[in-house]
């Protein structure tokens, strides 16, 4: 640490930690959601914040988290905040499989697809939750598995913070 801000950054982001969906009715949410993580090999816990339920779904890698709702307002996934939640798996066979699971247990998704506008290799399934929250289901690309692997020899390493501190430095 030198004690310039500047300099002391940036700090690398290693994961996602945990995300919090907020649900009209948690019993329906839970259902919905026990069936998708059971396919996903996620584990579950249950705990009470501030007097209210919570319902949780880990993995080793994150969190997924089912509150109360404290609105009634419907997810519009175009208004401001979240669109959807892509999770990802290894292989596009997987997704495949993911797709006619979740339908066979009553969850509507669409067929798995090939999708080269987004990249070469993409492949997904879409779904809604209870609540309107869209969901994908994508495999791990190629791009993404090269960006992993060779990220301090790609375009930007080394870049500077985009801040600067009150006299301009």
């Amino acid at each position: 640490m030198t004690g310039n801000p500047v300099e002391d950054l940036p700090v690398e982001v290693i994961g996602i930690d945990h995300l919090y969906i907020a649900v009209s009715d948690m019993a329906r949410a839970e259902i919905f959601y026990d069936k998708v993580f059971a396919m996903l090999g996620f584990r579950k816990n249950t705990f009470c914040l501030n007097d209210e339920a919570h319902v949780q779904y880990y993995n080793r890698h994150f969190g997924y988290v089912l509150r109360p709702a404290r609105s009634t307002q419907a997810h519009d996934s175009y208004a401001p905040g979240l669109h959807h939640f892509c999770f990802r798996v290894d292989t596009a066979a997987e997704v495949e499989r993911l797709a006619r699971h979740l339908n066979a247990c009553g969850i509507e998704a669409s067929p798995a697809r090939h999708y080269p506008d987004y990249a070469p290799d993409y492949v997904a399934t879409f779904f809604t939750d209870p609540d309107g929250i869209r969901l994908e289901i994508t495999n791990y690309r190629e791009e993404r598995r090269q960006r992993h692997d060779h990220w301090d020899d790609l375009p930007g390493a080394g870049s500077e913070p985009c801040c600067t501190d009150e006299e301009g430095r």
